[in-house]
Formats: C-alpha cells, sequence, structure tokens
C-alpha cells in the first residue's frame, strides 16, 4: 500500500482555521485518517476545547508507545503582513507557508503518518497512543489535562510518551528536550495616597514603593543554575499608573514580573519569596500592597535514560547530528504529561513559530516521519 503523505497531511492541517479554541475542522480530520486506519478514535471535548484520543493495539497494554501534539494555532496578527494565505498551505521552493506549519501542524502530520504506515506494515507487540488536543497555545486548561484525565477514568496507560513540539533552534537533529523550566506571572498592585507633585509630603506616592520593589526583584539571583538547568531568570513585563498628568502623584501603580524557574525553586517557595519581598515595601513605604500569582507550570525533568537514549539514536542516524539534551524555552504540554509517563519533546526547526509566513521546508516534514518511524520501530523491536 502507498505510504501516508506527511506533507500532504500537514497541507490540509493547515486549511483548518484552528486558532484557539476553534477546532477548524483539523481534528475532525485526523480522527477520519486515523480511524480509517484501525486506530479506535475517542473525541474528548470538555468546555469550548476540542480534543482527540486515537489507540491503536490493546488497551492498557504494557508496550504502549504515547504521541501529544496540538493541532490549535496561534492567531494570524496582521493578515496583510503576509506574502502568502495564512492557512493556504502554499509551497514555493520546497517551503510550505501557513499557520501551524511549524507549531505544529507538521509534528502531529509527521507522527500519524509514521504510526499509520507503521502498524500497517509492521503490526507491533503494543499500543499506539496519540494525544491532539486543541489547546495547547491557549490556557491549556481543558486540553491534554482533560485528555489525561480521560485516560485515568477509563485505564488507559501510555508507558512512554514524545512530545512533537519543534525543539530544533536551527536545524534538524540539534536538540532534543528532556525537562522544562517553570513558569509563573505575579502582578503587583501599590496602593498609596493621590496628591499634587508640588507638594509630595501631603501624599504617599505608590511609584516610590514599586520602583524599589522592581528594582529588588530584578537585581536578585535567583541562583546559578543545576545540573540540567540554566540559571532562573525574571523579568519585568510592565509597570504602569494611568497617569497623564505631570502635577498629579497618584493613588495606584500596577507592575507584572515573569519568572521562568529550574529544579531550584518551585511555583510555591518562589510565591513565598515575592510576598516576603511585597510585605516588606509595604512596610518600610506605608503603602498597601497586593499580589496575585499564577503558577503555569513546574519545572520538570526526565532524566537522561532509556527514552531518550532511544529518540537520539533516531535522530542521529536520520540527520547526521548528535542532539543535545536540553531544558531550555518556554512551557509545553509536556508539563501535564511528566506526571502520567516519563516524556521527551522532539519536533522541527522553530525558527518561524508564531512569526508572520510561518513555513517549514518540506524536506523537514519527510525527515521528522522518518525519525519518528525509526524511533517506534526501535521502541517495539
Amino acid at each position: 500500500m502507498t505510504a501516508i503523505d506527511p506533507v500532504a497531511l500537514t497541507a490540509e492541517l493547515i486549511r483548518c482555521p484552528s486558532v484557539t479554541p476553534e477546532e477548524g475542522g483539523a481534528l475532525a480530520l485526523l480522527e477520519k485518517v486515523l480511524s480509517a486506519a484501525g486506530f479506535d478514535c475517542t473525541r474528548v471535548d470538555r468546555g469550548e476545547v476540542s480534543n482527540l484520543f486515537a489507540r491503536w493495539g490493546a488497551k492498557g497494554h504494557a508496550r504502549t508507545f504515547g504521541f501529544n501534539g496540538h493541532t490549535d494555532v496561534v492567531p494570524v496578527g496582521d493578515a496583510a503582513a503576509w506574502t502568502r494565505d495564512p492557512f493556504g498551505a502554499e509551497v514555493v521552493d520546497g517551503v510550505m507557508y501557513g499557520r501551524g506549519a511549524t507549531d505544529m501542524k507538521s509534528g502531529v502530520a509527521a507522527f500519524a503518518a509514521a504510526a499509520i504506515d507503521f502498524v500497517r506494515d509492521t503490526p507491533p507487540d503494543g499500543a499506539l497512543v496519540l494525544t491532539i488536543t486543541g489547546d495547547e497555545e491557549g490556557d491549556a486548561v481543558d486540553g491534554t489535562t482533560a485528555l489525561l484525565d480521560y485516560m485515568d477514568r477509563e485505564g488507559e496507560r501510555m508507558s512512554v510518551c514524545l512530545v512533537g513540539e519543534p525543539t530544533c533552534p536551527n536545524h534538524m537533529g540539534e536538540m532534543i528536550k528532556i525537562g522544562r523550566r517553570g513558569s509563573l506571572t505575579a502582578w503587583f498592585t501599590v496602593n498609596g495616597v493621590q496628591g499634587h507633585s508640588a507638594y509630595p509630603h501631603r501624599a504617599n506616592n505608590p511609584l516610590n514603593g514599586m520602583a524599589r520593589l522592581m528594582d529588588r526583584l530584578a537585581s536578585h539571583q535567583l541562583d546559578e543554575g543545576s545540573e540540567h538547568f540554566d540559571a532562573s531568570t525574571l523579568a519585568i513585563v510592565t509597570i504602569d499608573t494611568g497617569n497623564p498628568a505631570t502635577n498629579v502623584i497618584p493613588a495606584q501603580a500596577r507592575a507584572a514580573v515573569n519568572i521562568r524557574f529550574n529544579d531550584l525553586h518551585s511555583g510555591a517557595s518562589l510565591s513565598q519569596w515575592l510576598q516576603e519581598e511585597a510585605d516588606r515595601i509595604a512596610e518600610d513605604f506605608g503603602l498597601k500592597v497586593a499580589l496575585e500569582v499564577k503558577i503555569s507550570g513546574e519545572s520538570f525533568i526526565t532524566p537522561p535514560g532509556d527514552l531518550s537514549d532511544l529518540v537520539s539514536r533516531a535522530v542521529q542516524v536520520e540527520t547526521n547530528q548528535v542532539p543535545k539534551l536540553s531544558t531550555t524555552g518556554g512551557t509545553s504540554d509536556a508539563r501535564f504529561v511528566k506526571a502520567h509517563c516519563p516524556v521527551v519533546e522532539f519536533g522541527l526547526v522553530g525558527k518561524t513559530m508564531h512569526q508572520v509566513d510561518e513555513c517549514v521546508e518540506v524536506a523537514q516534514i519527510h525527515q521528522l516521519k522518518s525519525i519518528y518511524a525509526r524511533i517506534l520501530a526501535e521502541y517495539f523491536r
């Protein structure tokens, strides 16, 4: 039988306008393709989010290889700035253009194609599971977490999982992610007393306290890194008063910081530190300081071992590159999967993800399918 073309499947997926949380036809397309190949497919929709669970082989098999990915994409932005139709999947000089071309419809298509060919040509003694969400680019509340909740209820398990996010900075085979930093955002609101700027002694300027607070946070070295992680970082992302008048001391100032943290910290420990810093400023300046924290994910790592070795060998054979094991970058849905089973990430070069004229080299899609096929063959050997 003819092998599944991952490039054609990528193009079909790109033509589905699946901007979070819209399904756009992408999951329906995958369900149709996978069902035709003998996968048992279940839609696991929750809230406004569409998700797809697909399994080939016996439920609960001791050797179940899992894949996690997403078909939702970020908004196009300024459509007039694109030189190609964002949902056209146009191929020019061996490059396919479209929103999701890199992040990550090509990854989903490559694995689906590899999985279908594999179970058809060499049916394994085991099972394959695909968990595809429509909520990775959004709040990620009803996406992969909903799929994992469904699996827990139904007694479905993955022995290991590969996430198909674009992981390579510049060229194919460059990097495998074996973990991710944690992420949290903290919002500060400092309330003082409004007054005339010519009579500052009659007011209590919240900006004085806020400036000191932001300086203390930004100047503090959280750590120097750990065995598998770079040093944690804190970035001030906004400071605002909404005050248009130069002769008025405002009553309130607001600011936010984002922290990307390694395994030397937890969301709770950093939240406590931020609260202590806020309390100190409140006391020193006689201000009221309110703090709100959102923890997007804790840091995690799958220690180098069988799974990362398996993926590394396949990448080396297909690309002639020795991939670096890394924990850099932002968050991914691997942060949810890590509580279910060992998980690593490998995918395409991600230089154009979320950009205008997002694109992928057609040859890389074929190469990625070959890598995924080799991983499956060796895992079930």
